[in-house]
C-alpha cells in the first residue's frame, strides 16, 4: 500500500452542515461534502420539508429557511440506513408545529430510538413509535421547553438531537454527558452564532479544539447565520487505509486532509498503543475543525485491552481494529462495547463469524470479544450483513489472506465511502 490518497468528506460533519444550514438564515456553502448514501438521505429529507439544496461542482449550497419555517409534507421522510439522519432530524422536526413521519430501511427500523424519544417528550414533543421504541416515528412538534438532560448512554447523536431541539425551545437546554463524545455539533453551532456554552464557559471562536474534559453543554434559542464550511476527510473512512498500511509489508501511505478532531482520533491512540507509528503533519484549521495529513508505515502490532469510557470514542473503528487484532501478537480484549450490537448490524456477531471463517481465533463475549493473534488468514466467503464498516473491514482482511475472499453485499460500502474498492485496488501493489 503506497502513495498518496484522500478520502471522502467527513460524514458526521456533512450531516450537521446540511441540517444546521437548513435552520440558518442566509446561505450555507458546504465544500467537499461526503458523497455517500447516508448523507444523501439527509439531503433528500430536508428537500422534502422545503429546503433548497443545490450542488455546484465541489460546493453544495443550502438556502436556509430559519429555525421555524420548514414546510409540512405529506410524504414520509426516508432516512435510509442512516441513524444520524433519523436521530438528528427528529430534534429539528420536534420544533416544528406539524406532524412528520420518519422511517428507514429494515436495519434502521431495528435500531433503538427510545433514547431520543425520551428527552424530546420531556421537552414537549409528542412522538409515536413502534412498541419496541423503534421507527417509524410520527413526530408532532411545536412549542418546546428547555430541560436539563443527563445522557444515560454516551451518544453524540442523542446529544445533537437535544441541542437541535434546544434551538427552538424556551429557556435553557442543558445536556450532561457521562463521557465526552464527538463535538462536531458544538463546533458548528458556535460557527453559526448559536448561544452555546460548555461547562458554563463560552467557547473561544479561535480555538482549534474543545476540551474533552467538559461535561455540560447548554444552548438557548437563537438565530443561526449561514456560513462556509470546508469539510475535511472522514477519519473513520481513513481508518481502513491506516490499518491496511500498518498491516501490509513495505507499505508507506500518505492520507491527505483528514479531519483530526480530538474527539474522533481515539483510534490513533489505540493503534499507537499497539505499536503503530503514525506521523501527523501539515496541521490546519478548516471551519473550526482541525485537519492534517497522516503518514502511515508498516509496523508489527501487539495485542491490547480496551474497555470502559474509551469505547464510545472509537466505536465506528472497532470493526477494522478487530482485523488488526487478528494480526497482532497476543490477545486483544474489547469489552463493554454492547452498543456494537445495535449498530447497522450486530457488529459483535458479524465480526466473530467472519473472522472465524477466515481462521482467526476469536471468543465472543456478550459485550465484546477476545482475539488471539497473529493468525495467517485464509480466504473465505464473507457476509457483510449489509453493514458498510463490516464490508470494508473484511476487504482489508482479504488483502492479508492466502487465497481469494468474496464479500457478499459489498456494495453497502457506498453508504459511507463510494469508490472504496476502486481506491483500494489503485493503491495496492501486488
Amino acid at each position: 500500500m503506497r502513495g498518496r490518497i484522500s478520502v471522502p468528506g467527513d460524514k458526521s460533519i456533512s450531516h450537521r452542515a446540511l441540517m444546521l444550514g437548513a435552520m440558518a438564515e442566509g446561505e450555507t456553502v458546504i465544500l467537499g461534502m461526503a458523497p455517500g448514501e447516508d448523507v444523501r438521505s439527509t439531503q433528500e429529507c430536508l428537500q422534502k420539508i422545503g429546503v433548497n439544496i443545490q450542488k455546484q461542482n465541489r460546493a453544495t449550497r443550502v438556502r436556509g429557511r430559519g429555525s421555524a419555517d420548514l414546510k409540512e409534507t405529506e410524504s414520509v421522510l426516508d432516512a435510509g440506513n442512516s441513524g444520524t439522519t433519523m436521530r438528528l432530524l427528529a430534534g429539528i422536526l420536534a420544533t416544528q408545529n406539524f406532524i412528520t413521519t420518519v422511517t428507514g430501511d429494515v436495519s434502521l427500523r431495528r435500531r433503538p430510538m427510545q433514547r431520543i424519544i425520551e428527552p424530546l417528550t420531556q421537552m414537549g414533543a409528542k412522538i409515536t413509535a413502534q412498541e419496541n421504541g423503534c421507527a417509524p416515528l410520527a413526530i408532532h412538534g411545536g412549542k418546546l421547553r428547555g430541560i436539563h438532560y443527563k445522557l444515560p448512554v454516551a451518544s453524540a447523536q442523542v446529544k445533537s438531537c437535544v441541542l437541535f431541539a434546544g434551538l427552538g425551545a424556551t429557556g435553557e437546554t442543558m445536556i450532561e454527558e457521562p463521557i465526552p463524545t464527538r463535538d462536531h455539533s458544538e463546533r458548528m453551532l458556535l460557527r453559526m452564532g448559536a448561544r452555546l456554552a460548555v461547562s458554563s464557559n463560552q467557547l473561544s471562536v479561535n480555538s482549534d479544539r474543545l476540551s474533552v474534559n467538559n461535561k455540560k453543554i447548554s444552548i438557548r434559542a437563537g438565530r443561526l447565520e449561514g456560513c462556509e464550511i470546508d469539510v475535511p476527510g472522514d477519519f473513520s473512512s481513513a481508518a481502513f487505509f491506516i490499518a491496511a498500511a500498518l498491516l501490509l509489508p513495505q507499505s508507506e501511505l500518505i492520507i491527505e486532509n483528514v479531519g483530526v478532531n480530538p474527539t474522533r482520533t481515539a483510534f490513533l491512540d489505540v493503534a499507537r498503543e499497539m505499536g503503530a507509528e503514525v506521523e501527523i503533519i501539515n496541521w490546519r484549521n478548516e471551519s473550526y475543525e482541525p485537519a492534517a495529513d497522516l503518514i502511515v508505515r508498516h509496523q508489527t502490532l501487539q495485542g491490547i485491552q480496551i474497555f470502559g469510557n474509551r469505547i464510545p470514542l472509537f466505536i465506528d473503528e472497532i470493526p477494522i481494529l478487530a482485523v488488526m487484532a487478528a494480526q497482532a501478537e497476543g490477545e486483544t480484549h474489547i469489552r463493554e462495547a454492547r452498543e456494537l450490537r445495535v449498530k447497522e448490524s450486530d457488529r459483535i456477531t458479524a465480526l466473530v463469524r467472519n473472522l472465524r471463517a477466515m481462521g482467526a481465533r476469536v471468543e465472543e463475549l456478550p459485550d465484546g470479544f477476545v482475539i488471539t493473534g497473529p493468525t495467517k488468514l485464509r480466504g473465505a466467503e464473507i457476509d457483510s450483513f449489509g453493514d458498510h464498516r463490516i464490508a470494508m473491514a473484511f476487504a482489508i482482511a482479504g488483502l492479508l489472506a492466502d487465497s481469494p475472499t468474496t464479500i457478499d453485499g459489498a456494495d453497502c460500502a457506498d453508504i459511507s465511502f463510494p469508490g472504496f474498492f476502486e481506491l483500494l485496488k489503485k493503491k495496492c501493489i501486488s
